[in-house]
């Protein structure tokens, strides 16, 4: 994930103008993670038998058409997603097998360089097709489990959400008078996640240790680029189905605080806007909240 950088405090000029926050994301939010959960598990997921859910049937059916309908290229094993039916049915029994062990090890992400629409270039990680079909089906099993403890002000890659409900709270902010704006952008926060701290997250609610380990895999599996393969010990790549719910799940914690605080907030994935009436106001945030980051997540900041 990236690293996290509060940016400014600013004034909406005569509360028409939004932050960035709220005009980027429109259109994005159920097209990837933010799709309902199909693995039919309670949102009870401390018990044992999770993994069982994630590999059912029901589920992985459910995985392989959502891997199959958003496509995209293939991994560093060179299986495109027209050849996952193939794959499945030559290696599904021993895959299954080593997830129910335990044993089930991810291959490295293949890291390109994708440009963003602000300008500028993004790292994008791309599983295999195998590993993104396991993680969807992870997904849909650990989204009934999260999501209902999430904050009301969280938008970003979440079931029944988009990014047009965060331009309507954003307004209504702005027209109760709460024109400034700490714009606090996480640019780097998928490269520099705490994997310890995220994992203490996780098993807030889950219990199962296979799956527990098999996300910690997910998050240390390597790197390749340009055919070298570099291990990972920090942050996680953007590209895979699971990474948008562990960044909801460890930035949860961010919108928990903002909430005891009493504070006026939409948070989009990694882009988080803080509403306030004044800029003294606005810059006492900035510096509370980028110290409460550093300590208690671990998310390095600059200005």
């Amino acid at each position: 994930m990236r690293s996290s950088s509060p940016r400014q405090t600013q004034k909406t000029p005569n509360g028409t103008c939004l932050p960035e926050v709220a005009v980027k994301p429109q259109g994005t939010a159920r097209g990837r993670s933010g799709q309902p959960a199909q693995g039919g598990a309670s949102p009870r997921g401390e018990q044992g038998n999770l993994m069982e859910r994630v590999v059912a049937r029901e589920n992985m059916l459910a995985a392989l058409k959502r891997v199959e309908r958003n496509g995209g290229a293939p991994g560093v094993d060179g299986v495109p997603t027209e050849r996952l039916r193939d794959q499945i049915r030559a290696e599904w029994n021993r895959i299954r097998e080593e997830l129910l062990q335990g044993t089930y090890r991810p291959k490295p992400v293949r890291q390109v360089e994708i440009p963003k629409p602000s300008g500028g270039m993004r790292m994008w990680g791309i599983p295999t097709v195998m590993d993104r079909l396991i993680q969807q089906a992870l997904l849909q099993v650990l989204t009934p489990i999260f999501d209902p403890t999430f904050s009301e002000s969280s938008y970003g890659f979440r079931p029944g959400r988009k990014g047009h409900d965060a331009v309507r709270r954003a307004r209504q902010y702005v027209a109760e008078g709460y024109e400034w704006v700490v714009d606090m952008d996480l640019e780097k926060f998928f490269d520099r996640v705490n994997h310890d701290v995220l994992m203490a997250r996780v098993a807030r609610r889950v219990t199962d240790k296979r799956v527990r380990r098999l996300i910690r895999r997910y998050l240390q599996a390597g790197i390749m680029l340009n055919g070298v393969v570099m291990e990972r010990e920090e942050g996680t790549p953007q590209g895979g189905p699971l990474s948008p719910l562990l960044a909801n799940i460890l930035l949860d914690d961010l919108d928990k605080e903002l909430e005891k605080r009493g504070h006026r907030f939409v948070r989009y994935a990694d882009d988080c806007n803080i509403y306030v009436r004044t800029k003294r106001a606005g810059e006492r945030v900035f510096r509370s909240i980028r110290g409460y980051l550093e300590e208690r997540l671990r998310l390095s900041t600059a200005t």
